[in-house]
């Protein structure tokens, strides 16, 4: 068993999906793999007008570090020259960027430590380039921070569209999708950037369309009475295909899932719809825990 998780569970916190972002954690680590999830950090903290923390969550020496956290000092000159475009990237958006290093065994305890710390309402992560879906299945940083994090989870691909325009969320109306569908409804409805939002429900055979377009209606009904308009989308085939076919479909900027609220990576179940999404996605792919009681 994770020391974070037996450490933290006894603040286990809620989100508050009805309120305004607050705290921003996005990890990164240097490499080209992080430049999605960079943009797409700098445009929410923009958009909320909150300051973004940057987790630099490479393995570090020890001159880096003293007693935990502690801004950038002695870097070399590559990772010094990272945070300094950084910071003018930020600048140029006029969001104010604080810049953290964490001396870590793990990278993803580091960040999920991070997270509780700060109360963050969201981590923002890349995805690596060797995504596969083997190597998704096998427990990379991105499943365990999910599996662990007390928050939502946001996994953005190198290359994805930053716009935010056009949502959709993949729902199976079970228990785990209703915090997704209560998020996906509030950002369609709170974001000026979105202009598009769509729900969708799968149907693994023929015979289970109609109870999937039943689920679909459900969500458009929510949305709709508190002034949301939604289009609702159905399929028929494996959960993970159509939701990534219907994405790149529809040119949707943002896929919104749910998944299981109880932490711990062997309570998440290798091979879910979620971690399939995540490693083949053309867009980024927002997470949300059921509610933790």
């Amino acid at each position: 068993m994770v020391a974070t998780e037996v450490s933290k569970m006894d603040i286990m916190y809620r989100t508050q999906l009805m309120g305004e972002l607050e705290s921003l954690l996005l990890a990164a680590d240097g490499s080209q793999y992080s430049e999605g999830a960079i943009k797409e950090a700098l445009l929410l903290a923009k958009s909320c007008g909150i300051r973004l923390t940057l987790l630099y969550v490479n393995a570090l020496s020890g001159s880096y570090e003293s007693g935990g956290m502690t801004f950038v000092e002695h870097m070399d000159n590559n990772v010094s020259k990272y945070f300094d475009d950084l910071r003018e990237m930020a600048a140029e958006e006029n969001v104010e960027l604080e810049i953290i290093v964490k001396r870590t065994n793990d990278t993803f305890e580091g960040i999920i430590e991070e997270a509780y710390d700060r109360r963050s309402d969201i981590i923002i992560m890349g995805r690596r380039g060797m995504t596969g879906l083997k190597r998704m299945l096998m427990g990379s940083v991105t499943a365990k921070v999910i599996a662990y994090a007390p928050c939502k989870v946001l996994v953005v691909p190198k290359d994805a569209d930053i716009k935010g325009e056009r949502i959709m969320l993949a729902t199976d109306g079970s228990s785990f999708s209703s915090s997704a569908e209560l998020e996906a409804i509030n950002m369609a409805k709170r974001c000026p950037h979105v202009n598009s939002f769509t729900v969708l429900s799968v149907a693994q055979s023929d015979t289970k369309l109609s109870e999937a377009e039943d689920i679909a209606a459900k969500v458009k009904a929510r949305a709709e009475a508190l002034g949301v308009k939604a289009v609702t989308v159905t399929g028929v085939g494996s959960p993970y295909e159509v939701i990534i076919n219907k994405a790149k479909e529809l040119d949707i900027n943002v896929i919104l899932m749910g998944t299981h609220g109880r932490t711990g990576i062997s309570k998440l179940l290798m091979g879910s719809v979620a971690e399939r999404v995540i490693a083949l996605s053309h867009c980024s792919v927002l997470v949300i825990k059921e509610s933790m009681q």
